[in-house]
This record gives structure tokens, C-alpha cells and sequence, in this order.
């Protein structure tokens, strides 16, 4: 009995001993905090608005390859202020990725974060390749005080049919971006006509499907001069359509609009609308839903940053103040 004291007292002697301890900060668990989203709407001044695309890299996994993307538009911009960033994915890298790592990049540096679009390519002109960025600046100075032009998607059978078609509706504008989607790229000699056309211009060109149905190819681009004069310009991230069903296409319009409502934009502001369905039915199907003014530019792709998602939709709205 005498030694089954002893070993009790020692016992809770030591506990008081641990209790008393003063705790190591070092032995609490520090949760790591998660990265903030993207807004759902970002805006830039409309003089100041600068494109830029980023180069192909085939180096390393889409992780690496977006981080070394967003490095180079920070160069390309001078570091200023990226509004809107339209990224497109190719590859079997998870597209959901890309707004996690442009909000990491760009809270380490401890600036403000763009609107993101992502859609899911069928291939891009550089083997390994997984993604190229599509961004939209607040450079320093005013270099567009006549406002811009958005041009809608030209559909056509050929790249070329398509540049055609572009070049009439420019009408000799200046263009700042031109983006070609293709069912099928001839590398290199697509790039490089591309480039040739629109020297002033950032180009990108992208395939939308890996076995696409049909062929065919869509021009669309961003010049200066047009009636989007207002003194901002608000760009939104895509918005995705739970369902291949007319309410469904519905809600996500309904969702976009409440977006653009907290900021004050009314759908007969907006300026351009991208939608990017799966299939050229459900593109039809949200043309029959929305009616938006602006140019529309409806072009099938591989897939957008859902699995249940029949379509995704973004928009360019001028804003008053």
C-alpha cells in the first residue's frame, strides 16, 4: 500500500508539472490560410487598358507553367495593375488550379486580384504546352482615349476566311488583341499569318476542341475606337451552367447579372459576352435564353471549370464611374 501512495503522489506531481508548463509556441498547429478567390468582377479605366498574351512554355506541369505565365505578363505590363486575366487550358491538368495560383501569386506580391475566366482547350501551338493567359492591364498612361472596339467571333470554315472577315469589320482600327479559336491548327504557319496580320496586336491561337465535330474557325478582337467609351470598363470571371436545361442556362445568367448588379452595371451596359458551351447545341440554347447586347462570341471547347457544367459565360460592361 505504502509504495501504491508513492507511485500516485508522483504521478499527479507530474501532471501538475506538465500542467504548469509554459507552452511552446512552436507546439501549436498553425492552420495555414487559405488563398482568396478572384472577384467575380474586376475594373480597369478604359484609356488605360493594355492586352497582353502570354508565351508557351513546355516546361513543367500546369502548376509551374501558369506561375511562369503570370511572371511574364507581369513583365510585358511593367508591373501595373492586371484587371482581367482569360485563361485557357490544355492538357490533363486540373483548370480549377488557375484562380488559386493567380490569387497566390498576386497576394505574395501584395496586389490587387483580377477577375479570372478559365475554359479547357483542346490543344495549344506548342507541344507540352498547358496554358496561355489572356490579360487585360491598367497601364499608366491613356492610350485609348476614343474608347474600344470589342469585335465578336467571325465563323468561318478557314483561319483565313475568318482573318477576312475580321479585317472588314476593323475597318482599318487599330487592333490591340486578336484571339483565333480552330478546330485545327497548322503549326507553324497559322501563328506566324496571325502575327503578320496584326503586328500592333497580342495574338493568340487557340484549338477549342480535341475532336471537334465539324471544322471551322472564329476570330474575334479588341481595338481602339468603338463605342465602348465609358470611363471604366468592368470585366467578369466565367460564370458555369449547372445543367444542359433552359433553367439552368437561366441561373447562370441570373448569377452574372447579380455580379455585375453589385457594381452597379445593368445588362444594356454590357459590351461583349463570351460563351463557351461544350457543344454547338447548348451554345444555341444559351443564345435562345440571353439576348445581350454587344458583340457575342459563342464558341464550342473541351470544357469549362465544372464536370456538370454544360456552358460558361463572361462579359465586358462598361461602368459610368
Amino acid at each position: 500500500m505504502r509504495y501504491w501512495r508513492i507511485a500516485i503522489l508522483a504521478v499527479f506531481f507530474l501532471t501538475l508539472a506538465v500542467a504548469g508548463k509554459k507552452k511552446n509556441p512552436d507546439d501549436i498547429t498553425q492552420t495555414l490560410e487559405l488563398p482568396k478567390e478572384p472577384p467575380t468582377v474586376a475594373a480597369g479605366e478604359t484609356s488605360r487598358l493594355i492586352f497582353h498574351v502570354s508565351p508557351l512554355s513546355p516546361k513543367g506541369l500546369l502548376s509551374q507553367q501558369t506561375r511562369d505565365a503570370l511572371k511574364a505578363i507581369l513583365k510585358a505590363n511593367g508591373g501595373v495593375q492586371v484587371v482581367h486575366i482569360r485563361a485557357f487550358v490544355a492538357g490533363s491538368g486540373d483548370l480549377r488550379r488557375v484562380p488559386q495560383i493567380v490569387s497566390e501569386v498576386f497576394t505574395d506580391k501584395k496586389m490587387q486580384l483580377p477577375s479570372v475566366s478559365v475554359v479547357q482547350a483542346g490543344g495549344l501551338r506548342l507541344e507540352n504546352a498547358q496554358v496561355v493567359l489572356e490579360a487585360v492591364s491598367a497601364g499608366k498612361k491613356e492610350v485609348n482615349p476614343g474608347g474600344l472596339m470589342f469585335v465578336e467571333g467571325q465563323p468561318a470554315l478557314s483561319l483565313e476566311k475568318s482573318l477576312d472577315q475580321l479585317a472588314v469589320r476593323l475597318a482599318g482600327a487599330t487592333a490591340l488583341r486578336v484571339s483565333c479559336f480552330v478546330s485545327a491548327m497548322n503549326i507553324p504557319s497559322d501563328s506566324a499569318g496571325l502575327a503578320a496580320r496584326f503586328p500592333a496586336a497580342a495574338v493568340n491561337l487557340v484549338q477549342t476542341q480535341r475532336a471537334p465535330l465539324r471544322t471551322e474557325a472564329s476570330c474575334e478582337a479588341v481595338a481602339r475606337g468603338g463605342s465602348a467609351k465609358a470611363p471604366r470598363l468592368a470585366f467578369t470571371g466565367t460564370q458555369v451552367a449547372f445543367g444542359a436545361d433552359e433553367k439552368a442556362a437561366a441561373l447562370a445568367f441570373q448569377r452574372l447579372d447579380r455580379d455585375l448588379g453589385e457594381t452597379g452595371v445593368t445588362t444594356s451596359d454590357i459590351v461583349a459576352t463570351h460563351i463557351y458551351p461544350l457543344s454547338a447545341r447548348m451554345g444555341e440554347l444559351a443564345r435562345k435564353v440571353r439576348s445581350t447586347p454587344g458583340a457575342l462570341t459563342i464558341v464550342p471547347f473541351e470544357g469549362v471549370a465544372s464536370m456538370e457544367a454544360s456552358f460558361a459565360v463572361d462579359v465586358v460592361a462598361g461602368l459610368s464611374k
